[in-house]
């Protein structure tokens, strides 16, 4: 085809382009996220800011959109299969307690994800459904007391994975920190720990003194990320989490390659 050619070709497809409606073709790459904001526990000041964050980024990256489950209904119709097929990922932002997540959709969700979705999730996630032993398994953990709130000194143990690389090795941020039990190291990648010199370790429970922060794992062939930060209003509303978490859901939804290989504490 001569150069003529070629360019009246591109000057047609720009043309046709122009007769769509706005959004048209972008709309094809969005991915799409079900944000849940219920609460059957404490409710956190910060959870509308985490909803703004989340659509915003989504919109800023013009990678996702989202809907949002932020009541107790809402997360029930929610986790059905037919409407879990229509996400890419499930996001808990602050969630607590027992949500009233039906049998089926229990099942629904656990084949949803083990099928190859993905779920992200921050702070009190972990202080969620604990009467469901397989979320406790996905998650990597749970909630076991916050004994500080505090600034902390944060180790980066992976700076190659997309929610951590644009970190430095070591970062100070102010939030309430948890510590986790039925965690180890043996099923999850920490890509975060706390520096037990920046904290009174004897307020902890555990003895071996490792607490981390944030992780990526597998669980068949579904991708999990959590972050234990976005206790505080301030703290969504931080550059540096905003990427963090921004990278932590390109990871999720396959847009990203990060390790999912245990670490031992260095």
């Amino acid at each position: 085809m001569s150069f003529r050619k070629h360019l009246a070709a591109w000057f047609a497809l720009a043309a046709l382009l122009a007769t769509l409606p706005a959004g048209t073709v972008h709309a094809k790459t969005l991915k799409h996220l079900l944000v849940v904001t219920h609460t059957a526990g404490f409710r956190h000041d910060s959870i509308p800011t985490a909803e703004k964050v989340l659509q915003d980024l989504g919109r800023t990256t013009g990678l996702w959109d989202v809907e949002y489950a932020r009541n107790g209904d809402e997360v029930t119709q929610a986790f059905t299969a037919s409407n879990l097929a229509r996400f890419d990922a499930v996001v808990f932002a602050n969630t607590t307690g027992e949500l009233p997540i039906t049998g089926e959709g229990k099942e629904a969700f656990t084949h949803w994800l083990e099928g190859g979705k993905g779920f992200a999730a921050m702070h009190s996630a972990t202080d969620t459904l604990y009467q469901w032993p397989w979320y406790g398994k996905m998650i990597g953990g749970y909630f076991d007391g916050h004994p500080w709130h505090q600034l902390v000194a944060c180790v980066v143990e992976d700076r190659k994975h997309p929610a951590t690389k644009m970190l430095p090795p070591t970062f100070q941020i102010t939030d309430e920190i948890y510590q986790f039990k039925d965690w180890s190291r043996n099923d999850k990648r920490v890509l975060v720990s706390i520096d037990g010199g920046s904290i009174d370790v004897s307020k902890g429970k555990r003895e071996d003194k490792d607490y981390g922060v944030t992780w990526a794992k597998m669980m068949g062939k579904g991708r999990v990320f959590y972050t234990s930060l976005g206790h505080r209003i301030e703290v969504w509303n931080d550059p540096r989490y905003q990427d963090h978490i921004t990278g932590g859901l390109k990871w999720v939804l396959g847009l990203a390659k990060g390790s999912t290989k245990p670490n031992p504490k260095g």
